[in-house]
């Protein structure tokens, strides 16, 4: 019943976003004289943050049109080159003719949000790098008949993307996905397959959570797994594509995320309001601009967050050694032929200092010439992957360390 009720009030709060949209529309008309008081800009400021607070939030565009190579502007398409009932993956390809850069396959979370919340990622990426990355499709678009998804088949998906793409790859994972990646490796290298990445770059994600737990890892580790599976598992409605589907709804992991910052959040919708009242439109956007991403969530395949939930925080699997996919151990000293970075953000509170860096430790085969660490200052967890720090300090790091990996 959790999903109908969740309909139902966003259903319930229709008539009040229709007035709060009329009114809005209403005293931002440059035609309506009250508009161009600050009474009127104080009722336009309010009905925006009502229609705001209600509305749910469609999954967002990467939008990425052009980037400079070589100090030319290129023009970029956005495209699928191969899809699973799971995951599309995305190239930004560049004309013909374009100079030969390294291959990136950037891992997107599968934790709540679409692949759109790396925009910025990608786009400082793509100026250096022919970028792929996982478009993870929302489970409640995806037909009971496609079969399910769990964290075995997460790493089967990240291991056949590397076969996909070919010899000098590097892969770059963000939060969540560093630890199937380093799993798909691991195997890879344990089989000796003929195509391997050639670097794994690794950022800000629980190799070994209990490294540095954190708020989400212990609740994480508190709670038995049945609690989980009775307490935020539900069913996807008959009136959607993945009907009847069990998913861990994203409106559940937004909610998460919220609290864990409410505060902040809460500052943030004063700003923006105090930002329209004052005619501030730059600073309104930068607003609407970060949280239409932040509140654009996805569901997950129930089996695999709690897969998730069971093998990477309650066993710690990985760090203990005790990991077996579909038969299979993982030994990440298996991994000889990828180099390995590993990036942490000094304020990330949900994988915090020390959990990352541990896959340095578990890769105990390779030398120190296939090892690069970063440690930033001053940024939490979202820091890690955007914004000025990301562009100043940490790509520079990462494109150095894929360019000295690259070659023969």
């Amino acid at each position: 019943m959790l999903y109908h009720l969740y309909d139902m009030q966003h259903a319930a709060m229709r008539p009040m976003r229709f007035w709060a949209e009329a009114a809005q529309q209403t005293f931002q008309n440059p035609l309506v004289p009250l508009s161009y008081t600050k009474l009127g800009r104080t009722v336009a400021a309010g009905a925006e943050l009502m229609e705001r607070t209600t509305r749910r939030f469609a999954k967002p565009s990467f939008g990425l049109k052009e980037t400079t190579v070589q100090g030319q502007t290129v023009a970029i398409t956005e495209r699928i080159v191969t899809a699973t009932p799971f995951c599309n993956l995305l190239n930004f390809a560049k004309p013909e003719g374009t100079p030969r850069q390294p291959r990136v396959l950037l891992v997107a979370p599968m934790s709540g949000h679409h692949a759109t919340l790396l925009r910025g990622t990608v786009e400082a990426l793509i100026q250096d790098h022919d970028v792929f990355i996982t478009d993870w499709i929302d489970a409640r678009l995806v037909p009971g008949a496609k079969g399910r998804f769990d964290l075995d088949d997460y790493i089967e998906t990240v291991a056949g993307l590397v076969r996909f793409l070919g010899e000098r790859t590097h892969i770059v994972a963000v939060c969540q996905p560093a630890v199937p990646v380093m799993a798909a490796v691991s195997l890879m290298a344990a089989a000796n397959e003929p195509v391997q990445a050639r670097s794994m770059t690794l950022m800000g994600g629980p190799i070994d959570p209990m490294a540095n737990p954190t708020t989400p890892v212990k609740l994480a580790v508190e709670r038995p797994l049945k609690w989980f599976e009775r307490s935020v598992i539900t069913t996807v409605p008959v009136y959607y594509p993945g009907a009847f589907r069990r998913v861990y709804p994203g409106f559940i992991q937004l909610s998460g995320f919220m609290s864990m910052n409410l505060d902040r959040h809460i500052g943030e919708h004063i700003g923006l309001f105090r930002h329209l009242v004052r005619g501030d439109g730059d600073s309104a956007e930068q607003h609407r601009r970060f949280y239409d991403e932040y509140l654009s969530v996805m569901d997950l395949p129930a089996e695999f967050y709690l897969q998730t939930i069971e093998t990477v925080f309650q066993k710690h699997a990985l760090p203990n050694g005790t990991w077996v996919s579909r038969g299979r151990k993982i030994d990440p000293a298996a991994i000889t032929k990828t180099a390995v970075m590993t990036v942490e953000g000094e304020l990330d509170d949900i994988s915090a200092p020390g959990q990352t860096i541990a896959a340095q430790r578990l890769c105990s085969s390779l030398p120190d010439s296939m090892r690069k660490t970063h440690f930033q200052k001053g940024v939490g967890h979202y820091g890690i992957f955007n914004g000025r720090r990301w562009r100043e300090s940490i790509l520079p790091e990462i494109r150095s360390f894929i360019q000295s990996h690259d070659g023969e």
